[in-house]
């Protein structure tokens, strides 16, 4: 069987997602079965990116894209009819987008789109929506943002044979947004992808902290500053913590500075008087990264909005403490292996984090809990289940395993 696998992420822009196809993709590498999987990449750095490959994989790099002269002509009367009327071409309603012809070219028996983007096309599809953030947070998004995932996130989710989420909480949501049959849409867990890294040792952790200045206990924050991930709160806490009980830690966070919300951000850290408490590393290796996880105090994540959160398993995986979001899929995943906190209440994040720095007892608990739920996971089962919905979508039989796979929810219902 040839399973597509759309490629539509590169390292260090599109974050976690990014992360987890990468993982999924080298975990399907390492599964038996008849299956090829044959990954459709838009450019060199994407194949270096993924490289070296398993022998069950090979990559289909998409061609150039060519735009005849008939078709510029076509849209540039299209435009100046638009203008003359006063549409800017902007707030023109999307479609959803339609094949080239290049991914039946293939000789595919089902594509799986990782991520957001889909177009129709005439091989059966599986489709990753990710989380539904934009019917909750539509403040997060301009216009024409909402408009395409209306569009196109509708379109998939009614059209694929089947629909892949992380966690029943996002089932949920879909099925209630979307209408869509719920036998249809598959939760399948995600995992830590650390352990596809490269191990960090004494040295590297110290080389680290020193390239970053990190000389004293530090929380880390492993997230681009997108609005959702909710950095303002998490200052807002450090801030109360260190003006009510006079206690001041420090904070590191990696991950892209989302220019839109960056500098609304950066004056928040000066309004607040955070300058020599907070750090933004950007986004660093995978090497610092573990040495980073490893050297924490503990691991926060203050977002307001996830389907699971990757920098959760990692800091399990790291022997990290966590503490967390109690809203949408965080309490699912974390169960008793965190603390949760409302993300609206900068005073509760504050208490979270002033737990987490005095108490050496509650920190080691949560450390064996978290290495507890950690085992509840792994890139393995996530892809023999992947694997399995692959074969269901391409109308092939499945073995007793497969069936077996697809009936758990190991997020809810670990196997221990």
């Amino acid at each position: 069987m040839r399973v597509g696998v759309i490629v539509d992420v590169e390292p260090g822009i599109h974050g976690g997602v990014a992360t987890a196809v990468k993982s999924l993709i080298r975990a399907l590498g390492s599964l038996g079965g008849p299956e090829t999987y044959i990954l459709i990449i838009n450019n060199q750095a994407q194949a270096d990116w993924l490289s070296p490959l398993a022998a069950n994989q090979v990559f289909a790099m998409r061609p150039p894209r060519q735009t005849s002269l008939l078709q510029r002509g076509v849209r540039k009367i299209a435009r100046s009819s638009l203008k003359l009327a006063g549409v800017e071409m902007g707030t023109v309603w999307p479609e959803t987008p339609l094949s080239d012809g290049f991914v039946e070219s293939l000789g595919l028996d089902v594509v799986h789109f990782t991520t957001q983007g889909f177009a129709l096309c005439a091989v059966p599809t599986v489709y990753n929506p990710h989380d539904l953030q934009h019917i909750h947070y539509p403040q997060f998004f301009t216009a024409q943002d909402l408009a395409w995932r209306e569009v196109v996130y509708r379109t998939a989710c009614r059209l694929s044979r089947a629909i892949i989420v992380n966690s029943q909480w996002i089932k949920d949501d879909v099925v209630a947004q979307f209408a869509v049959p719920p036998d249809r849409v598959q939760v399948i867990p995600e995992a830590a992808p650390s352990h596809f890294l490269q191990p960090a040792g004494e040295a590297e952790r110290r080389q680290t902290l020193e390239k970053f200045g990190l000389t004293e206990a530090f929380a880390l924050y492993p997230n681009n500053t997108w609005p959702h991930k909710n950095h303002a709160r998490l200052l807002e806490g450090i801030a109360w913590l260190r003006d009510t009980k006079g206690m001041k830690i420090q904070l590191a966070s990696t991950g892209a500075r989302h220019q839109p919300s960056w500098p609304k951000l950066s004056a928040k850290v000066d309004e607040l008087g955070l300058q020599d408490q907070v750090k933004f590393l950007g986004f660093v290796s995978d090497l610092e990264l573990r040495a980073l996880y490893q050297s924490a105090r503990c691991v926060v994540v203050a977002s307001l909005f996830e389907a699971n959160s990757l920098p959760i398993f990692e800091a399990w995986a790291e022997g990290a403490p966590v503490a967390s979001s109690n809203v949408t899929a965080l309490p699912e995943q974390v169960g008793d292996a965190g603390l949760l906190f409302d993300p609206n209440e900068p005073e509760e994040i504050g208490k979270a984090l002033e737990r987490l720095f005095i108490d050496d007892t509650l920190c080691e608990d949560l450390k064996r809990k978290g290495k507890q739920r950690l085992s509840d996971f792994d890139w393995t089962r996530t892809a023999r289940a992947y694997r399995a919905v692959y074969r269901r979508a391409a109308g092939r039989k499945l073995v007793d395993e497969d069936r077996a796979i697809l009936a758990h929810d190991w997020m809810r219902n670990p196997l221990r």
